[in-house]
Formats: structure tokens, sequence, C-alpha cells
């Protein structure tokens, strides 16, 4: 049994919407509402979904980059959001970001050997020819020369400027990082090498990885579990090979159906979602999936369906998924 490294409980975040002549609260857009899952040390969660699902805004949770609205995030077993001060900080060396856009997560006026030297130089890791020394290797790492050190950001190309990304990211030696959707910015020749790159850097340093992508195909061969994410809400959470073969919730059926075949000559039934995504400002009542759901029964339009494991290791949020005994 692997240990939980992360654990989320009923994690929630509403941004308030202002307006009228005394700037009041008239509503809030509820970008994650009470998910809870947990990632095990070692192993790479998946995070998938359309844009303006929650995805990023819960990876930017888990790291305490921005306040959560209610629930609670613990690391190794220590609540994150009762952490300020040196404390949060310490935590935090132990948990990194890798950005979507490599550039503009860059500081274009520092060159890529500050960048990757900030780091250390906050958590005071290391300094003078130690400092270089460190800045070279991890350049090493992640495919790159250790003269690339002097150049600047705008000087790369986007796969170059995501590995320097990783590398920053590296650079105090973390167990958790959060990828959030860090080949979506680049080309399809290059997301590959990143993927590879990403898979083997978990294998020498033992990382742990949430992997945060729009679409399944990207996750299928470096996420050991992925869930699925519509509208806040985590739909469907299982194995890799689960989702792949045995996918339960019609939302995930329906990404599934999406993804490219190689082969010209083989054919696959699409399913066409119908209709837009619904606004998380005022999200429907039952199942948030059931205004583009082909199957949804008049339960699906009351009753909010909770996420249950309907198989071992397999959880769906979805009336019509019923659960093993």
């Amino acid at each position: 049994m692997k240990e939980k490294i992360v654990e989320v409980k009923n994690l929630t975040k509403h941004f308030p919407i202002k307006g009228g002549f005394f700037n009041r609260v008239i509503g809030n857009v509820q970008a994650v509402d009470d998910l809870s899952f947990f990632i095990n040390q070692g192993e790479t969660l998946g995070l998938v979904g359309e844009s303006g699902c929650g995805k990023s805004t819960t990876g930017r949770l888990i790291l305490k980059l921005i306040e959560a609205t209610r629930g609670e995030v613990y690391f190794e077993g220590q609540n994150l959001f009762a952490l300020k001060g040196r404390a949060l900080r310490e935590a935090r060396r132990n948990m990194q970001i890798v950005f979507q856009d490599p550039y503009a997560s860059l500081n274009p006026r520092m060159n890529v050997g500050d960048i990757i030297a900030e780091p250390l130089k906050i958590h005071g890791l290391a300094k003078g020819p130690e400092l270089e020394k460190r800045v070279g290797k991890l350049l090493d790492c992640v495919g790159l020369a250790s003269y690339h050190a002097a150049r600047y950001p705008h000087e790369f190309s986007g796969g170059q400027r995501q590995r320097v990304g990783i590398a920053r990211a590296l650079a105090v030696n973390p167990k958790l990082i959060v990828c959030d959707e860090p080949v979506s910015a680049l080309d399809v020749s290059i997301q590959s090498q990143v993927l590879n790159l990403l898979k083997d850097l978990q294998d020498e340093f033992g990382l742990t990885y949430l992997f945060i992508a729009h679409g399944l195909n990207v996750v299928k061969h470096v996420s050991n579990r992925v869930g699925v994410m519509y509208l806040g809400k985590i739909v469907e959470l299982a194995s890799g090979d689960k989702i792949y073969a045995q996918a339960k919730h019609p939302y995930t059926q329906a990404l599934l159906s999406a993804i490219p075949i190689p082969d010209p000559t083989a054919k696959r039934e699409r399913i066409v979602l119908q209709g837009d995504v619904p606004s998380p400002v005022n999200p429907p009542k039952g199942c948030r999936f059931h205004t583009r759901c082909w199957l949804a029964k008049d339960v699906c339009r009351e009753v909010e369906p909770q996420l249950k494991e309907i198989e071992t290791g397999h959880l769906a949020a979805c009336h019509l998924c019923t659960t093993h005994s």
C-alpha cells in the first residue's frame, strides 16, 4: 500500500462577483466545488477536463497560491492551510509548479542561470561556486547545456523554455510538482519530448506529479490514475487503464471519443456534445452534466450525484452507474 503524500478534503473555491453602486457581492463563480481526492507517493495523478472546469485553480489551491473558500489540503499529514510564515515556506520547498506558458512564467530580464538559482537563494540551499555548479547540473538534468545559463528566455524555443521551467521547479528538490498544462503551449512534435523528460525525472528523483491537461490523450502515457473534472467537480476517478478501457461517466466517454486515432482506416463513433458548458456562476440543479448528457433521466435533473466507488478503485458521480456489492 503506497503512502498518501497529498490528501484533499472538501476543497472549494468561489470567486466573488461584485457590482452595483456600492460594489457589493452579487454572485459567485463556483470554480472548484467540494473536491476530495488523494495522491500517492511517487505516482502521477492526471486531472483533465474542458477549459474553465477548475483544473488549474485546483492546482493553485493545493499549493496555497490562492486561498480556498473552505476545505483542507494535507501534505504528508500536515494541514497546509493552517501554516503561516516560515512553516509555510518550508512546506512550499517540497511543492513546486510548472506553469502552462513557459514564456510568461520566466522573467525576461533575468538570464536562465539567475532564474534557476533564485529558489536556491531564497531557501538558502547554495551560494557562490556551489550555486553555479547546482545550476549547471540542473540544466544538464533537463537536457540543456551549462552555457545556456548566460542566455535569456527569448533566446530559446518553447520546448527549451519549458525545460528551464522544469529545472527551476527541480532546484529545491521537491517531492510534489504540479504540472499545469505543461505541454499545451508547445508544438505536438515537442510535447512528447517534454512528457518523456518529466517521466524520466520522476523515475530518477522519485517525484510525485499532479498533471493537469485538457485532453485524455496527453495524460494517457504519464498518469497512474486519472481524474475527470466538469464544472468544478470530479465526475470520474480511476486508474488510467480503467478510464481508457471502461469509462463509466458519459462525459468521460465523450472525451475519449474525441481522441484522434493514428490509423486513418479505423472507425470510431464520435460523441458530439450538444450545447455549451453551463455558467459556473449559476450551475444547473442536479447533475451538472445533465444539460449536455444524451442519457439524462429525471433523477439527473433533480438530484446531484455523489462521487462514489462503483468498482474497486473506480469512482464515478453518475446516477446511471451502479455500485459494486
